[in-house]
């Protein structure tokens, strides 16, 4: 499901690229995603997955236009932009850490009904902060459409987009519902983005080809990146259930409380410090170029999974658990190498795209992370090949084998 949430962004941001503008698509977004909360909380059994594809198309609409707005806050050259959006990371982070664990606080000890109602009572409440706050943005996000188009049609063509985005839900629900399908998506939609951008690219220019040929190339190093840093949904999570202790600096702790959060707190508490460094070196004309940046976050990621790997050296032979410690270790280089990276390539992706497809790049950039979820699984099931049946030791053995390969 998370692969298709990141690959409707693509859809999203070209819409808001030609109809709808980034603040209304943020809008309709946001609208949707409420109604899909919404919809889970009438029937979570029965209606789980027709609100997840509300949710999808929503997240779509939402996801890389808010994204590319931050951008647009900036102007060209301005040295505060990726500073800018190791916050905005920042926030993200914290969004998702403190609206899962309510959730999940909420479900368990209520009922998962309010769980999701509660969902869409807290993005109600967003939306309309954005509303009644969205003056301030001036003319950042509104229509693409030039004085030459009336207002009728620009209606009609908005009213179309909205109309049309809803048909889309029982094809989404088909694709959601049937995971054969994943497959054939994810060989479709790459392909397809592709193609739609070499056709928008004869509208430019030698030099603005030259700078999108350079977004993709970073957006290509991304897929790598998330294949290997995913694993914390796949391999790290039963790697954390099967071969962890209870135990975090002495206090007990449930490893798979680590596994899903621990990347989210250390960003939330280290992003705004990334972002006042860069800041720091640009004023003294120290800070790194992206390459660089991008080639420090890989050195990161690679060293975060040799960590894992060492956990082997703190391994109980008998029982086959290990240090959570060394594994919370882990995951404080890779949030660095993540820093390093995907708030980086968020404003590039504003830098580098021409304003009218800015929208299309931000939607390729979290495509590209939905192909890296995608090969994330891949590699897990690699690792994952001693079955169920197979001692704590060698289970134990397979991941960290696999982690010092990655």
């Amino acid at each position: 499901i998370q692969a298709f949430v990141y690959a409707f962004t693509f859809i999203g941001g070209v819409f808001a690229d030609k109809i709808l503008g980034f603040q209304k698509s943020l809008i309709w977004g946001a609208a949707t995603m409420i109604v899909g909360g919404l919809v889970i909380a009438f029937s979570p059994n029965e209606m789980f997955y027709i609100g997840t594809c509300f949710s999808i198309i929503g997240t779509g609409f939402f996801k890389p236009n808010i994204s590319t707005m931050v951008g647009q806050l900036y102007k060209d050259g301005d040295s505060r932009r990726n500073a800018g959006f190791s916050l905005f990371y920042s926030g993200i982070n914290l969004g998702a850490l403190l609206g899962g664990a309510i959730m999940i606080w909420v479900g368990k000890n209520y009922s998962w009904r309010l769980a999701f109602a509660l969902v869409s009572v807290a993005m109600t409440i967003s939306l309309i902060t954005f509303l009644f706050t969205r003056k301030n943005l001036g003319p950042i996000g509104l229509s693409p459409f030039g004085p030459g188009v009336s207002a009728s049609r620009r209606k009609l063509l908005e009213i179309a987009t909205y109309v049309g985005s809803l048909l889309t839900i029982p094809l989404v629900l088909k694709l959601v519902t049937n995971s054969r399908y994943t497959d054939l998506f994810m060989y479709v939609i790459g392909p397809a983005t592709l193609a739609w951008l070499g056709w928008e690219m004869r509208k430019f220019n030698r030099e603005q080809n030259k700078r999108i040929c350079a977004a993709l190339v970073f957006i290509l190093f991304s897929v790598l990146f998330w294949a290997f840093f995913e694993q914390s949904g796949g391999s790290l999570s039963l790697f954390a259930l099967n071969n962890l202790n209870h135990s975090l600096l002495g206090m007990p702790m449930d490893p798979n409380v680590v596994n899903n959060s621990s990347n989210s707190l250390f960003v939330i508490l280290f992003a705004p410090l990334i972002g006042i460094v860069w800041v720091w070196l640009s004023k003294r004309k120290l800070e790194p170029n992206s390459v660089v940046k991008f080639g420090l976050g890989f050195f990161l990621l690679g060293l975060a999974f040799m960590v894992f790997a060492w956990t082997k050296m703190f391994a109980n032979t008998e029982t086959g658990m290990t240090s959570l410690d060394v594994f919370t270790l882990g995951y404080f280089v890779i949030t660095f190498g993540e820093l390093c990276l995907s708030p980086i390539g968020l404003s590039l992706m504003t830098q580098l795209a021409p304003t009218s497809i800015q929208g299309l790049m931000m939607g390729m950039w979290f495509l590209a992370s939905a192909y890296g979820q995608y090969v994330a699984g891949l590699l897990g099931a690699g690792m994952s090949i001693v079955g169920e049946e197979a001692t704590n030791m060698a289970k134990l053995q397979s991941y960290t084998d696999g982690y010092l390969q990655l």
